[in-house]
């Protein structure tokens, strides 16, 4: 699959993106398709080895895939990857200031790439999938800029609710 890249600009500073990016507890009530999300890691932050199990609905079905962050740069980029039906999912997101814009402002370019590639499979699996590119493509691009719209409106909400 080639890559797939979504862009929004958020009205507010990188710091807010990256909390609602980071928040595992509160994805299910930020982004519009996530029903749910179990932290599978000990740990309680964000850091590369940092996983879930995150169910979401695609096609009108539920599923589950287990998360892993590979890269953090906090307030700039991360990385995360997941294996399923022999494929490899690598999702990035990163955050770049913007400038110029209303005195005062902060905002932010979010930026979010996702790609799969085979991890296991024959030519059968190869096939099919060069067939159903075209349906999967689409769908995912429609969930990506849903995801994005979703974490600008929260950290927009986030920045106001701070600002009053």
């Amino acid at each position: 699959m080639k890559p797939l890249s979504v862009v929004v600009l958020v009205n507010a500073p990188a710091a807010a993106v990256w909390e609602v990016l980071t928040d595992l507890e509160g994805t299910a009530e930020v982004l519009h398709g996530v029903r749910g999300v179990q932290r599978l890691s000990a740990d309680t932050g964000y850091r590369v080895g940092t996983s879930w199990r995150e169910t979401r609905v695609m096609f009108g079905q539920e599923a589950s895939e287990d998360m892993r962050v590979t890269a953090v740069e906090p307030e700039r980029r991360t990385e995360v990857e997941a294996e399923s039906h022999g494929m490899r999912y690598r999702t990035e997101f990163e955050l770049l200031p913007v400038t110029g814009g209303p005195e005062g402002s902060q905002r932010t370019q979010l930026v979010m790439r996702f790609q799969g590639e085979y991890a296991q499979g024959g030519f059968g699996k190869r096939l099919l999938g060069a067939i159903t590119a075209p349906l999967g493509v689409a769908a995912s691009k429609r969930a990506m800029r849903q995801d994005l719209q979703d974490i600008a409106a929260a950290a927009e909400h986030r920045t106001v609710g701070r600002s009053s």
